[in-house]
């Protein structure tokens, strides 16, 4: 059992502002990158489009998502469970994704990386932060004011996975794009199942972050063989998480109590 500190919630979740985070979210970094003037597959091409084109959007919404979270009195439900899932087990689903992360960057052309594009791509990590606390932190949260466990982790995967198509319209193939939808579905479900788990939101922030950098790294030059192994190894690891994903949905007690005060520090 996760045991967490009292913390009052100024605002009491409801559905429509865990969209509204999530919608503006995906306005925001669309926003800017579109800005930019750089295509989503110009990003590789320097440090400076790299930057520009990803990594001061990331930047952005980070210091942006803190500030709402700030506000609605949410970090505490964001980040952590009330109750661990009674099942642990299922957490071998988020070691093997990890698993693919070491293997993506062992096979990594690190000799082709200069000190500038390393720099700019580690911002890329802020990935993790956004992305996570806004689908299975704010949005979760949100959720669980009206909805059975299964449907928060079912909309919140669904809905981070429909997210990434506005990389079409930042110059992403749609075929590419497409695949790429149904990947992050499985991924946002590994990522979910992480948070039961473990029962707090930064061990997926850390995953996730390390994923998208370590896919990233494998674009720099020519990468080993090891790395196409990687993607079947992540790809696995989310066909088995929807096969075990129900285990750590059962018994979940994590719906918010809508008859409790938004002012009441009991419910965390």
């Amino acid at each position: 059992m996760t045991t967490t500190a009292p913390s009052a919630l100024r605002v009491r979740p409801r559905i429509w502002i865990g969209l509204a985070i999530w919608v503006g979210y995906l306005a925001l970094v669309f926003t800017i990158q579109v800005s930019t003037g750089i295509p989503y597959d110009e990003w590789g091409d320097s440090a400076g489009n790299l930057f520009f084109g990803g990594g001061l959007s990331l930047i952005i919404a980070t210091v942006l998502l803190a500030i709402t979270t700030s506000l609605l009195g949410w970090w505490r439900p964001a980040l952590f469970e009330r109750e661990r899932s009674r099942h642990r087990w299922p957490i071998f689903v988020p070691i093997l994704a990890a698993t693919a992360v070491v293997m993506n960057l062992a096979g990594t052309d690190w000799a082709s990386y200069s000190g500038a594009f390393l720099a700019a791509s580690v911002a890329l990590l802020l990935v993790g932060f956004t992305e996570e606390l806004v689908n299975r932190g704010l949005l979760v949260v949100a959720l669980r004011s009206s909805l059975h466990e299964g449907w928060v982790w079912f909309i919140s995967s669904a809905l981070f996975g429909l997210g990434h198509l506005i990389n079409i319209a930042l110059g992403a193939p749609d075929g590419g794009t497409v695949i790429q939808v149904l990947s992050a579905f499985l991924g946002g479900t590994i990522f979910y199942i992480l948070r039961r788990t473990t029962g707090s939101l930064i061990w997926a922030m850390v995953l996730h972050g390390l994923w998208d950098f370590s896919v990233f790294a494998t674009g720099v030059g020519t990468p080993a063989d090891l790395v196409y192994l990687a993607n079947v190894v992540y790809l696995t690891a989310g066909f088995l998480a929807l096969a075990v994903v129900a285990f750590v949905i059962r018994g979940a007690h994590e719906r918010a109590d809508a008859a409790a005060s938004p002012a009441d520090p009991s419910r965390w």
